[in-house]
């Protein structure tokens, strides 16, 4: 399936979402590598955490013909993070299946933009690699996103729910929401 994704660009209303290209790296960490947006990911990242995530990102696209793409906006150019889809590898979860997932600069939350770029990924994951469910995760604190994830139509799974404390020590438990592809058809998000 790499193969077929190779040179990925897929455009929205508002929104371009791409593989990656050497020069996004600076503006995206610039713009998401900050308190308010790690607060729920494991907080504000060092070089080698940032080298990490980048060979990851990187290493789904090859593997898997996906991952989580860059978010252009298509009025300005400028980055505003990323969305697309991975297959989830957080241990103790639920391994392999299909995820949905979103990153976005604080300048660009209350827009629409996530759910935008959700709907598109949502689509692809449908259409284009035809599997049957897409999850995504997120702690329990972090209400913007499964606020999101229950706009999307998505449901609370809490029979996959795992124990991570890398997101939020206090309440170190990942939660996952998911939306299979006849409750994706009959929503209208």
């Amino acid at each position: 399936m790499a193969d077929a994704m190779s040179g990925f660009r897929h455009e929205t209303e508002r929104l371009i979402l791409r593989d990656w290209r050497e020069e996004d790296w600076p503006p995206f960490w610039q713009a998401t590598n900050t308190p308010a947006v790690m607060r729920w990911l494991g907080g504000v990242c060092d070089e080698a955490k940032k080298q990490g995530a980048q060979e990851r990102l990187l290493s789904y696209e090859r593997e898997h013909g996906h991952t989580f793409w860059v978010i252009e906006r298509k009025s300005d150019g400028a980055i505003l993070g990323f969305c697309g889809l991975k297959r989830s590898n957080q241990q103790g979860g639920p391994i392999g299946m299909m995820e949905v997932g979103w990153r976005l600069r604080e300048d660009a939350w209350g827009r629409g933009y996530a759910k935008e770029a959700a709907i598109a990924s949502l689509e692809i994951a449908f259409d284009r690699f035809a599997v049957d469910e897409v999850i995504a995760l997120t702690v329990a604190r972090n209400e913007g996103s499964w606020g999101l994830m229950e706009r999307l139509g998505m449901r609370r799974r809490e029979e996959l729910d795992f124990e991570n404390a890398d997101f939020d020590a206090a309440n170190p438990v990942i939660i996952v929401y998911s939306i299979d592809r006849d409750d994706w058809r009959s929503h209208d998000a």
